[in-house]
Order: C-alpha cells, then structure tokens, then sequence
C-alpha cells in the first residue's frame, strides 16, 4: 500500500523536483523548507519510536502534524509567527503528497485545513541616532575581522538590506566607482538598486581588495561566505549592549532594517522611496514606519553630526536614482 511506502522518495522528489525546478525557489527559502520538514521528521521518528530511515508515508497523519505543531510551541518555545511560517511549509509538502500518493488524499485535507492561528504583529525595534553613532564610533579598528565586521554593520544601516542578502552579496554586486551602489537580490528572486555611502563603499573597496573575483564573497569568513546565522553573530557581539530590557529590544541584523527605514522618513525621504529602497512587496509593510516617526520626531535633536551627514548623504543619492526634488 501507499502508506507503507518509504517517505525517502517522496521527499527527495518534493525539494528536488518540486521546490527547486517547478517552483523555482532560491537556496535559502529552500533551506527554510528543510529546516521545518527535518524537525517534522525528527519529532514523527521520536513519537513513532523508530529509526527516521524506517519512517514511512502513512506515518505523516494529521494527528501528529497536530502534535508537531503543538510540540513547537510548548517545547520548543516557538512563537506563533513561527509556528505559522512551520504550518505554512507543511501545507505546501501536504498539497505535494496528494498529488503523488491519492490515497493520502483525506489525510492532507485535514492537515492543510489546519488554521494559522492569529497573533499580534511584531514590534518594531530600532535604534536611535545616537546609538549608531556610538556603535559606529567604538567598533574595533585593529584585528583579524575588524575592517569586515565595520564593513558589515555600516552595510546593514546604509541598505536595510535583509541577513540573507548580505549573505548573498558578490564583489560583482557593487559598483564602488563616483556613485557608489549596490545590486541586492532579494525575496522573490528580485533585484534592487540601493546607493552607497562613500564610507560603506571606501570600507568595500578595502575589503574586497583589487583582485576579487566578480563571483567572490563580500563577507566572509575562513574563505567561506558567511551564513546568516553568522552575521547574526557578528552583529549580537557588537551590539548585544544597546539590548533594553525595558522594551525588550534584543538588536539583531533586522533591527538596522528598521533604523535604515525610520531614519530615511525622519529625513523626509517618501515612502514610495523607501518601499523600493528596502525592497518592499507590499507599501502597507513600509507605512508602518511612518506610524513610529511622528511621535519621535521631536528627539531628532539627538542625531550626531557625522550619522546627519550620512543620512543627508543617502537622501541625495536616493533622489539622484529615483529623480525626485532635492
């Protein structure tokens, strides 16, 4: 019977042939995939009592799906963002398994009839003026990873960019020449165009060196590009000191996301602006920013003089590309 089939086929064929040739999605949302499927596999193995190599199809039922997903929330200690963006990859194995095995048929529906489950959108945290002006400021200047480490960070704030696309980025991603800019391959397999500070591209161009291939890493570590999990590192061992307790603000590589997104409109950079900039799908996601700059507008005396210049300095070059009034 189908249900006694190895599932080893199954979902070879789901990430070799379904994820990667038919639908087309880049290795990192590939891995995202991976991650949930191993975790469904490796709790359905435990809660079986078998070898993960002796599972079988009939051994993804909607019981323990329900199970699984109940196991990351209260063991894992999962949110339940992630708990839906684990569902939401289930749902897609699931509609997979239909159309492969029909007999599974019933036991799919259920599985992606199960709800997402409602939560309150994430608080968006970010850092004021003078914290990156600090930040900048202190960074080490002498050591194996100095001249990386301050390279990545003033790209992080000067992009917004996302961990994944600075992961992602190629010496033959920039053009460090009179106007310095960026091409950043984003979610949706989508590129975009973002203007370089003179600073972040000087510190690139001493990074990167004369004799870096078009296809080389920008940050790397040991020869290998670095994974987002290690600029994730990078930037906790930096700035784990600006964390605040009070408002539960744990500074990661998103968090120069959002201080890039609230400085620009803080400068009075558009939104429509901003919403290319950060790469934006959707202009409800960027006008959440402008819902926090009105009530902090009133500290922007705060800003050190060389984090204003830099800020003036992208405003110029952002309405250089994009043709708007000075």
């Amino acid at each position: 019977m189908s249900k006694d089939k190895a599932l080893g086929p199954v979902i070879h064929s789901f990430f070799a042939d379904h994820l990667i040739t038919v639908k087309g999605l880049r290795p990192a949302s590939v891995r995202s995939y991976r991650d949930t499927v191993r975790l469904l596999l490796t709790f359905t193995a435990s809660d079986k009592g078998c070898k993960i190599t002796r599972l079988t199809l009939g051994d993804l039922t909607y019981d323990r799906v329900v199970k699984f997903l109940r196991h990351l929330e209260r063991d894992r200690g999962n949110h339940v963002r992630t708990r839906n963006q684990r569902l939401a990859v289930l749902h897609t194995l699931f509609e997979y398994i239909a159309v492969r095995s029909p007999e599974m048929l019933a036991a799919c529906q259920q599985v992606t009839a199960i709800p997402m489950k409602r939560s309150a959108p994430a608080e968006t945290r970010f850092l004021e003026r003078d914290e990156v002006e600090d930040l900048l400021k202190k960074m080490p200047r002498d050591g194996r990873h100095a001249l990386r480490d301050r390279a990545l960070i003033l790209f992080l704030y000067n992009t917004g960019c996302r961990a994944s696309e600075a992961a992602d980025l190629r010496a033959g991603n920039l053009d460090l020449g009179e106007q310095p800019l960026t091409r950043l391959h984003g979610k949706g397999d989508k590129w975009r165009t973002c203007p370089l500070w003179r600073q972040t591209a000087d510190l690139l161009s001493d990074l990167t060196g004369p004799a870096a291939g078009p296809g080389g890493a920008v940050f790397a570590s040991r020869g290998q590009p670095l994974t987002r999990h290690g600029i994730y590192k990078i930037v906790r061992r930096h700035t784990a000191r600006f964390d605040d307790p009070r408002t539960g603000r744990q500074v990661s590589p998103h968090t120069f996301r959002h201080t890039a997104a609230v400085h620009l409109l803080e400068a009075g950079v558009e939104v429509n602006v901003i919403r290319g900039w950060l790469g934006h799908a959707d202009l409800s996601t960027t006008n959440r920013y402008a819902e926090i700059v009105i009530p902090v507008q009133p500290c922007c005396h705060l800003e050190g003089p060389s984090i204003r210049a830099l800020v003036r300095e992208v405003v110029i070059s952002l309405n250089a590309c994009c043709g708007t009034a000075g």
